[in-house]
């Protein structure tokens, strides 16, 4: 878990007013520091190694590499960094392909510093910030390609972390739920993934929907 003081977070936006402004924002929260901000991802794994971050602020539209690509190189390689994709349009059709992809969630590049700050604690906390409107997008284009009921040899336990993900809820909260201590519930996480052969929580729950897991 992550504590005060301890949130390292890396900015990729080609727009430099874009980078200095999210950089003053987060900096000036309580728990949040930056230690990159990039106008591009045309050296990626080099500046995600040299910075070392907990969490990714990822815009979306950017020229050369766009984020929804970003993400995807990014899953090839960090299975479980979290990355926040930034947009100017809610309903931008981009968004659910960065979901799809890997993103963990999403966050409207003129919410406020507390709206930022909320998304970036859930993330870390294993939840995946989004909008009803994006929420329902995703699940609605993937029961449209809902698959036969296959189990992928889960455990008792490890469907009903799965059923909560698809609920909505946080590692804490589960945690709560099911009487059990926050890394039990990260055990658990890790091993749907390896089972699921998926690299985030929202490709899980997107494969819970499909395949009629829970």
């Amino acid at each position: 878990m992550h504590t005060m003081n301890s949130i390292s977070i890396i900015i990729f936006d080609d727009t430099k007013l874009v980078r200095d402004s999210l950089s003053q924002t987060i900096n000036d929260m309580e728990s949040c520091f930056v230690v990159g901000a990039f106008e591009n991802c045309g050296h990626l794994f080099d500046d995600i190694e040299a910075c070392n971050p907990d969490l990714i602020l990822m815009d979306i539209s950017m020229p050369e590499m766009d984020g929804v690509e970003a993400v995807k190189l990014i899953r090839t390689k960090y299975r479980d960094l979290p990355i926040l994709m930034q947009t100017v349009f809610e309903d931008d059709d981009s968004i659910f392909n960065a979901i799809a992809a890997g993103a963990n969630g999403y966050i409207l590049k003129n919410a406020g510093a507390a709206k930022l700050a909320e998304y970036i604690h859930e993330a870390l906390d294993g939840g995946a910030p989004m909008s009803p409107s994006v929420a329902r997008k995703v699940l609605s284009q993937f029961q449209q390609q809902r698959g036969g009921k296959e189990s992928f040899h889960l455990s008792e336990r490890e469907v009903e972390v799965l059923g909560y993900f698809v609920k909505g809820l946080p590692h804490k909260q589960i945690a709560g739920k099911m009487n059990v201590t926050y890394d039990t519930v990260r055990f658990h996480t890790k091993k749907i993934y390896e089972k699921l052969h998926v690299s985030s929580l929202t490709e899980a729950v997107v494969k819970a929907v499909k395949f009629k897991l829970v």
